[in-house]
C-alpha cells in the first residue's frame, strides 16, 4: 500500500488556432487533423517507495500539477501507464471542490464523501474535523464569507481526517498564517512516521529538505534531475539565477556532498577561509568565539556592480543566517578586468554545535536571481564544538542569562499576577 510507479507517462492537450478549426475536426472525423499537441508531461518514469516521501520542484509551467492530478486520477494521460496502490488523500488546489453556499459544515460531508468516506465515518470525525481547522463558529457559515487562510485551514483539516496510503500536497500549505503552518506540517511528519507516502510540490526549500527524503525536479515536462532534496534544491535555485539556459556544474566533495556552482563568471571566487581570533585559517569553531569569514575574489571582465553575500548552512541545508554588502550598504562599483578584492565578513559564532556550510554569491543585485556572476554552494565546510557554554539545545546559542528570587512578599504576588 502507497506504492507510486510511473511508466513513460506522458500528456498532451490539443491546441486548436480557431474554434472554426477544432469544428471542422468535430465534423470530419477520420479527416486531416486541424490541431497541434502541446506535450506538458513527457517520458516521466518514477517509482515511489511505500512511506517515502518525496518533494516535486520546478518552475511554473514545468509540469508539476499536472503530474499530480494524473496520479490522483482527475486527469488522464495521453500515454504511458501510473498506478497507486492503497488510499490517496490530495490537496491540490486551496477549497477544491467546496461550494461557496454551502456552510463549512455541508462542505466537510461534501469534500469526505469524495474521499469515499460513509456518513457515520465523517459524523465521527467531525469534532476532530473542526478542532485541527480551529475557524470556530464559521463551521456554520457559508464557505463565501471565509478568508483563504480560513478555506485551507478547512479543506486541510478534512484531507487528514484520516490518515491516508498516500497524502499529495500541491502548495496548499504556503497559503495561512504560520501557526496552522507548523501544526499542518507537523501533522504531516506524524503521518510519515506512520508510513504514509508523501508527494510534495513547494517551492519552500525547508519543506522539500526538512520532509523529503528525495526531491525531483521537473523541467520542460521531463525528469531534469532526481536525488539527494538538497543536492536537487542547490541546482534548481542555481538554475534559476539568470533563466533555464544558465551554465551550472555540480562536484562532489570528500565528504560525500555535493557542490554547485553557477554564473556567468564575469567575477568568480580565488579562495574562501574561515579564520580564528588570532586571524589563523580554522576548520573547528567554539560556540560564541569572533570569526572572520575572508573571501578572495577575482574580477575577469569590466562590470558597473558588484555584491558579495554568503549564507550559513546546517547539515540539512537549512539556512541559519545570511546578509551581503548590497544589504550592508558596501557595494562596490566599476570595477575593471584583473581587480583582485579581498572581502572579510566579522562576526561571533553563535550558532549551535554541529557541522555547517557556507554558500557564496557574486552577483549585481541583491540577489543571485538578477545578474548572478558566480553561485558557490558548499564553498567550505567547518564545525561549531562547544566545550566552553552551557549545554544548550537548538540551532542558535542566545547566552540566556536567568534570575530567580524566591523572597516575593505576597503583595508583591498579587502585583505580579495582575501584571500578568
Amino acid at each position: 500500500m502507497g506504492h507510486i510507479r510511473i511508466h513513460q507517462l506522458g500528456k498532451a492537450y490539443r491546441q486548436y488556432p480557431s474554434r472554426w478549426a477544432r469544428l471542422r475536426e468535430w465534423l470530419t472525423p477520420g479527416g486531416q487533423p486541424r490541431h497541434q499537441q502541446k506535450w506538458v508531461l513527457q517520458g516521466i518514469e518514477l517509482d515511489i517507495q511505500p512511506g517515502e516521501a518525496v518533494g516535486i520542484v520546478g518552475s511554473n509551467g514545468a509540469g508539476k500539477s499536472t503530474l499530480l492530478k494524473i496520479i490522483t486520477g482527475t486527469t488522464m494521460p495521453t500515454c504511458g501507464s501510473c498506478s497507486v496502490g492503497g488510499q490517496v488523500s490530495a490537496l491540490l488546489e486551496l477549497g477544491m471542490g467546496f461550494h461557496p453556499e454551502f456552510t463549512g459544515r455541508q462542505n466537510v460531508f461534501m469534500a469526505s464523501q469524495l474521499l469515499g468516506l460513509q456518513r457515520y465515518e465523517i459524523e465521527a470525525l467531525m469534532p476532530s474535523i473542526e478542532a485541527f481547522a480551529e475557524i470556530g463558529d464559521a463551521i456554520d457559515q457559508p464557505v463565501r464569507t471565509y478568508s483563504s487562510g480560513m478555506q485551507m485551514r478547512l479543506a486541510f483539516s478534512v484531507a487528514t481526517a484520516r490518515r491516508p496510503d498516500v497524502l499529495i500536497v500541491d502548495e496548499a500549505l504556503s497559503v495561512g498564517d504560520a501557526y496552522f503552518q507548523h501544526k499542518s506540517f507537523e501533522r504531516i511528519r506524524s503521518f510519515r512516521r506512520d508510513g504514509t507516502t508523501l508527494l510534495i510540490v513547494s517551492h519552500d526549500r525547508f519543506a522539500i529538505q526538512s520532509i523529503c527524503d528525495r526531491a525531483v525536479l521537473l523541467e520542460f515536462g521531463q525528469v531534469a534531475m532526481q536525488g539527494d532534496p538538497e543536492m536537487v534544491m542547490d541546482y534548481y535555485h542555481a538554475r534559476m539565477g539568470d533563466g533555464l539556459n544558465q551554465l551550472v556544474r555540480q562536484e562532489m566533495l570528500a565528504n560525500g556532498k555535493t557542490r554547485t556552482i553557477s554564473g556567468t563568471g564575469e567575477v568568480e571566487v580565488d579562495s574562501v577561509r574561515l579564520l580564528d581570533a588570532h586571524g589563523e585559517p580554522t576548520e573547528v569553531v567554539e560556540v560564541g568565539h569572533d570569526v572572520v569569514l575572508e573571501v578572495a575574489v577575482s574580477v575577469n571582465k569590466d562590470i558597473d556592480r558588484l555584491v558579495l553575500g554568503f549564507m550559513l548552512k546546517d547539515r540539512l541545508g537549512q539556512a541559519m543566517y545570511g546578509i551581503n554588502s548590497h544589504r550592508l550598504k558596501q557595494e562596490l562599483r566599476d570595477l575593471k578586468v584583473g581587480e583582485r578584492i579581498l572581502y572579510r565578513y566579522a562576526f561571533p559564532m553563535r550558532l549551535g554545535q554541529g557541522n555547517y556550510s557556507v554558500s557564496l554569491s557574486l552577483s549585481k543585485l541583491d540577489s543571485h536571481l538578477d545578474g548572478n556572476y558566480e553561485w558557490r554552494d558548499c564553498a567550505m565546510i567547518f564545525h561549531v564544538v562547544n566545550s566552553t557554554r552551557e549545554n544548550f539545545i537548538g540551532y542558535s546559542w542566545l547566552g540566556a542569562e536567568l534570575t530567580v528570587d524566591r523572597g516575593l512578599r505576597s503583595g508583591e504576588q498579587e502585583l505580579m499576577r495582575s501584571l500578568s
